[in-house]
């Protein structure tokens, strides 16, 4: 027992010093390593934004050709909301009406990731503070707040473009192929960058 006691002081420890490097060393790390994972996570945010709208985009071409009518799905900008609405029926007052039996028929963007829907084919718009109008949504017939992306019975959809912004600037496109309703992804490296489209999704063959 003698023995063991001796044994049991002599063990060596960490020195205050040495603990101090180590806490140096770890705060070093995570002042390199943490905004390399927030570029990341709001990459991540930004694909999951871009499948979002592409599913609720597919449910709404789907059920425009299925139903014979015509669907859109319409965005609000200010609240991040969209909703699938159909067109009204014979005996009903003209325009559209919220799809509310349908799955998936509403939800909400982050709040991190702004929308913009403009014609195909613009100018992507200079970087903005939140809520100042654009030069496309000028030009849209669709009034602001409220923007809308038609899908037809037979199966067409209006040529327009999903513009999704994070707040470090960096951006992904959703083309809508006004002959097929196909969306088709692009990548833009950063403010005003411009990438390569990927393959296409949320549509209808």
């Amino acid at each position: 027992m003698r023995l063991n006691r001796r044994a049991g002081r002599s063990r060596p420890g960490f020195t205050l010093i040495e603990l101090m490097v180590v806490i140096v060393l770890v705060g070093i790390m995570a002042a390199v390593i943490i905004p390399q994972m927030k570029g990341t996570y709001e990459d991540a945010l930004l694909r999951s934004a871009s499948r979002e709208l592409a599913g609720v985009c597919s449910i709404a071409a789907s059920r425009a050709i299925s139903l014979n009518e015509a669907h859109r799905v319409r965005f609000d900008r200010k609240t991040g909301r969209y909703r699938i609405e159909r067109k009204t029926s014979e005996g009903e007052p003209a325009g559209f009406v919220p799809a509310r039996d349908v799955p998936g028929s509403e939800g909400e963007i982050d709040a991190r990731i702004s929308i913009e829907i403009r014609m195909s084919g613009a100018e992507p718009a200079e970087p903005r503070e939140a809520g100042a109008p654009s030069t496309s949504e000028r030009d849209l017939s669709v009034p602001t707040p409220d923007q809308a992306i038609s899908f037809y019975a037979d199966g067409t959809a209006d040529a327009v473009e999903i513009l999704l912004q994070d707040r470090e600037g960096f951006r992904r496109i959703l083309r809508v192929n006004p002959t097929t309703a196909r969306l088709q992804f692009s990548e833009l490296s950063g403010q005003g960058g411009s990438g390569s489209p990927s393959a296409e999704a949320g549509g209808l063959e």
